[in-house]
């Protein structure tokens, strides 16, 4: 077997961790609350890439600390809010909105740093921006909008800019060490969390502890943030861009799967035509563009 075809076929398998972690979140939204459901998730992530990556610490510098603070601020708000629309919203429909960031980044790009970017991203984002409105706003109109959504669309801006971050510090900094840095900035961020939500008057941490959600926080925490984010690292070395960008928009579609084998989740017909629309903009932005490549 060829790297390039291994390449491929691992970033599959990591596609398809992400979209069913969607479905396992759901699931561990039930017997935790989101913070608590975090601060797990990314402890076991920080614990397993610190014996990973304990070796490249030694080289850390000032600047990689900032780079991966940075990252895991994106990392963070990204995380936090898809997170918590996911507990107000089925996993199909967070999955296709949290895609819509892959057609943001270009277009922030554009705004902020003054790219120019091709026709083929504009028809790219004005189709998923129309799918998003098909697939998130009902027939009866945006008083009938999800909040759910909206704070999942929150994450979708976040992880644009975590991808823009990671383009622009990846090229100067150790890939191990900087996916450490910003798991663990995130984690600490979700810890920090907790004491100001308790003295706003929340009570953000509530735990039921349950084999289902300890399944999730190992399947988010190892499989979906540890492995996969390593394991892409690596795959993106050795496979090109377009084949990287075909097998990342199947997240969305990994996750409809598995939301409709394990909830039994049906899209009507205009949340179908909404999810057609996006997954066709992420193709044309990704494809046509160039675009970086989504991680998240």
């Amino acid at each position: 077997m060829s790297r390039n075809l291994k390449a491929d076929l691992l970033l599959a398998c990591c596609t398809l961790i992400w979209g069913a972690t969607f479905v396992v979140v759901k699931a561990a939204l039930a017997d935790a609350s989101v913070l608590a459901f975090l601060v797990m998730r990314f402890t076991v992530a920080a614990a397993l890439l610190s014996v990973l990556y304990r070796r490249e610490l030694r080289t850390l510098t000032a600047r990689s600390l900032r780079a991966g603070a940075v990252m895991g601020c994106c990392m963070f708000g990204g995380y936090a809010f898809q997170t918590t629309g996911i507990k107000f919203t089925t996993p199909s429909k967070a999955a296709f909105v949290t895609g819509f960031s892959v057609v943001l980044v270009p277009l922030f790009l554009a705004v902020f740093a003054r790219r120019r970017i091709r026709s083929w991203v504009w028809a790219g984002a004005f189709s998923a921006l129309a799918g998003l409105y098909y697939l998130t706003v009902p027939a009866s109109g945006l008083s009938g909008l999800n909040a759910g959504d909206l704070l999942v669309l929150c994450g979708a801006v976040a992880f644009a800019l975590h991808i823009i971050a990671i383009g622009h510090y990846a090229p100067h900094h150790p890939l191990g060490a900087l996916n450490l840095l910003q798991v663990a900035a995130t984690m600490l961020m979700t810890f920090a969390a907790v004491p100001l939500l308790l003295a706003a008057g929340r009570t953000p941490i509530r735990i039921v502890w349950t084999t289902r959600l300890m399944v999730a926080v190992l399947v988010t925490g190892a499989l979906a943030t540890a492995l996969a984010f390593s394991v892409q690292v690596w795959a993106q070395q050795h496979t090109s861009a377009s084949h990287a960008a075909i097998v990342f928009a199947l997240e969305p579609v990994f996750a409809a799967l598995t939301s409709f084998a394990f909830f039994h989740e049906r899209l009507g017909s205009r949340a179908l035509l909404g999810s057609a629309l996006i997954l066709a903009g992420i193709l044309l932005a990704e494809l046509k563009g160039p675009a970086p490549a989504a991680t998240e």
